[in-house]
């Protein structure tokens, strides 16, 4: 607690050299042997879908040499041809004073994204979300040719994911497990978004906890987190708790920064007050 924000952007909303009118999902990673550059992921929206970036800082601030990471996807009609969305990656650890260096499997860097059917707009439904490799940390490829969740899978809950799939966190586990922290959208009765939970052993076939969502929305409807819990961020505090940190909205559109706690990454106390505003 007691976060104050740094009084500018570190990446501007129209970064010069690309085509973006808007940025979102900033995630920090370090790679192997660049132990003095950090390297940040995030999304450009130019008016019609998102493609992801990456860019490079000695200080966590001033951030230089943005380019393309991972663009559309190339057909129309596919389910990333409106667009892809890094920012879930395997880390070497995931303490949360850690490194944030990736890790290689089978030779490669993993991650996974976000990804939309369509372009034309903001977020148009429905989302997916795939699989992607990298060679060297910095341009990105599918590693599937299908999504590992959709709307219209057989274990997809409508009652609370059935209009669209969000962004993802990827979370290895002590034993070599793979976690995916998702949030996910109902229309129905009303927007609300919440986190779920899915498992892998390989990366590529992912299915769902049985007992989702594991973040719901604050049923007293005067919490800051009524309306949306979303984009969860998993790490390990020590050998026994884990906290996440994901953002709220109340019903009045306002967003906050919130924390929960959990000692076996499916049950979560969220903390009813937000880390920052």
């Amino acid at each position: 607690r007691g976060w104050t924000y740094y009084p500018a952007h570190v990446i501007a909303s129209s970064p010069e050299g690309i085509d973006a009118q808007m940025t979102d999902v900033p995630t920090v990673y370090r790679l192997p042997g660049c132990d003095d550059v950090w390297f940040m992921s995030f999304v450009g929206f130019d008016g019609s879908g998102y493609q992801s970036y990456v860019a490079e800082s000695k200080n966590l601030v001033d951030w230089t040499n943005i380019r393309l990471a991972f663009g559309y996807g190339e057909n129309e009609g596919d389910w990333d041809y409106g667009g892809r969305v890094l920012g879930a990656y395997l880390y070497e650890d995931y303490d949360l004073k850690g490194s944030r260096t990736l890790k290689r499997r089978d030779g490669l860097f993993w991650g996974l994204f976000g990804a939309y059917r369509n372009r034309g707009g903001y977020e148009i439904d429905p989302g997916y979300e795939g699989v992607a490799v990298s060679d060297d940390g910095l341009t990105w490829r599918r590693a599937s040719e299908d999504p590992i969740l959709s709307v219209s899978d057989g274990d997809c809950d409508k009652t609370w994911e059935g209009d669209s799939i969000y962004q993802p966190w990827l979370f290895e586990t002590k034993d070599g497990r793979y976690l995916n922290f998702y949030n996910a959208k109902t229309m129905i009765p009303d927007w609300t978004e919440q986190i779920g939970l899915a498992k892998s052993e390989d990366l590529i076939h992912w299915r769902r906890h049985d007992s989702n969502p594991i973040i719901c929305v604050r049923s007293s409807g005067d919490g800051h987190d009524a309306r949306f819990a979303a984009d969860a961020k998993v790490y390990r505090l020590d050998e026994e708790l884990h906290v996440m940190f994901y953002f709220g909205v109340n019903v009045k559109w306002h967003a906050s920064i919130m924390v929960a706690y959990s000692s076996d990454l499916k049950h979560w106390v969220a903390d009813p007050e937000p880390l920052y505003r």
